[in-house]
């Protein structure tokens, strides 16, 4: 017999999730738009190993890497693992394995959780689900190719179209991260700090004033660095922005000129798709990750009250790194946990978007042992024709509280066996309509799919 003192009440681990049915819903509902919108621009679903070998996330990030993962080695063994905190080095190796075979460019997509070992807080958890966009082998190497990020840019507004957002709610923030780069070298920031510089840039509306400029000096960067790229001098400016109507300098006027002309193509493009409303360019996207390389982007909502919805960018040496040849690629990630406080905030998860499903068909028995013998039978020949079917389990024959309970779970039509009935016949009742009536046993499959079909 267990020891009846020792028993401990578990909790939910630090920062994951359960999903009753009604989370689920949600959570299917999620995964079906971001699935039915990547196959419909062209990507083709992939998926790979919840770990891998902690090796491959060193290398694209550093050892410091490491205190942010879930890291384990197995009992007895020494190599060295880690739960996959984002999809992008896996990727980056599923394609190095067969990059002379697959067809180029290669458009894939995700759906899988990911695991990170942070302090949870409001819009990050430590077990999440994300969906990855990638679009891989663009035959220019080297070159800037907005059809690329066109493509990136395009599913992501296409999901948050499916999910209802407007462009009034929802903006696609650019930057470009070499441009950003440049920026630093000619303020003087010594190029061995330009890395660190880049993480303090993507951190920098989170920190204090005092902290952001301590942090700055201790990277040796000047004042002319430090006032540039304070957190105050945010420049947002849509696509089609007169630059000479905005109240800046003339040296800064000038810079967004070139920086304008050297992303025309993706300019032109992204207004030509129809995307402009949708899209600005903000000197405070820099995504910290140390792999992009070009365009970086991230989905916001519009009044700034929840962190990045999604966030991606070009990183055309990663694939190299893992093994492949020099190949441009990319890619957009969107995590679940941000999108769902979004999506409740714009009551956008009611009932004609998300609903738990509910029982075509509730079945009771009324009667004796034979009724409920032919319960089963009725059940297993009703499932056979991809309904969903329910029954009670309860022992009580009480019309009255058996079809409270299939009230209770939404049932549409209602199936009671009862003795008291002729040889053959059921009673149906349709939930719905409040109405009844008793018809054949051997009419009964056609009587309910065409009491479904009509419903």
């Amino acid at each position: 017999m267990p020891d009846m003192a020792s028993k401990h009440t578990f909790q939910t681990p630090r920062g994951t999730r359960d999903f009753y049915p009604e989370d689920m819903a949600i959570r299917r509902y999620i995964e079906s738009v971001w699935r039915e919108v990547s196959i419909n621009h062209g990507f083709e679903e992939i998926e790979g190993p919840m770990f891998e070998h902690l090796d491959l996330y060193k290398q694209k990030s550093g050892e410091g890497i490491v205190n942010e993962l879930f890291s384990f080695t197995r009992a007895g063994g020494k190599t060295q693992y880690a739960l996959r905190p984002e999809f992008t080095p896996t990727l980056a190796r599923m394609y190095a394995a067969r990059a002379k075979q697959l067809s180029k460019p290669t458009k894939w997509f995700v759906i899988p959780n990911h695991f990170r070992a942070e302090r949870p807080q409001r819009g990050r958890l430590r077990e999440f689900m994300q969906w990855n966009a990638d679009y891989v082998g663009i035959p220019e190497v080297g070159t800037f190719v907005a059809d690329a990020d066109i493509e990136i840019i395009s599913v992501t507004i296409g999901i948050m179209k499916k999910f209802g957002f407007t462009p009034k709610q929802i903006r696609i923030k650019l930057g470009h991260r070499k441009s950003v780069e440049d920026r630093l070298l000619r303020l003087g920031v010594p190029d061995v700090h330009i890395e660190s510089s880049l993480l303090l840039l993507d951190a920098r509306q989170k920190l204090e004033t005092s902290k952001y400029v301590n942090e700055a000096k201790l990277l040796e960067w000047s004042k002319d660095a430090i006032d540039w790229f304070h957190p105050e001098n945010r420049t947002i400016i849509r696509l089609d922005d007169d630059l000479d109507s905005l109240d800046l300098p003339k040296s800064e006027i000038d810079s967004m000129k070139h920086k304008r002309q050297e992303r025309g193509d993706l300019q032109g493009e992204l207004i030509r798709a129809g995307f402009g409303e949708w899209c600005e360019f903000d000197s405070m996207i820099i995504r910290g990750l140390a792999y992009y390389t070009g365009t970086v982007f991230e989905v916001h909502e519009a009044s700034g009250k929840e962190r990045a919805i999604a966030g991606g960018g070009r990183y055309d040496h990663l694939i190299e790194l893992c093994g492949g040849p020099p190949t441009p690629a990319v890619g957009i990630a969107m995590g679940d946990v941000v999108l769902r406080l979004v999506l409740d905030d714009h009551d956008l998860l009611g009932p004609d978007r998300v609903s738990v499903p509910h029982p075509d068909v509730f079945v009771i028995s009324l009667g004796d042992e034979d009724s409920d013998i032919k319960l089963k039978k009725i059940v297993s020949d009703l499932r056979s024709e991809n309904h969903h079917i329910r029954h009670t389990y309860k022992a009580t024959r009480k019309l009255k509280k058996l079809l409270g309970e299939a009230e209770g779970l939404g049932s549409r039509l209602v199936i009671i066996l009862d003795e008291k009935l002729a040889e053959g016949e059921v009673t149906i009742k349709d939930m719905k309509q409040g109405s009844q009536e008793q018809v054949r046993l051997n009419d009964l499959r056609r009587e309910i799919s065409e009491r479904l079909n009509r419903a």
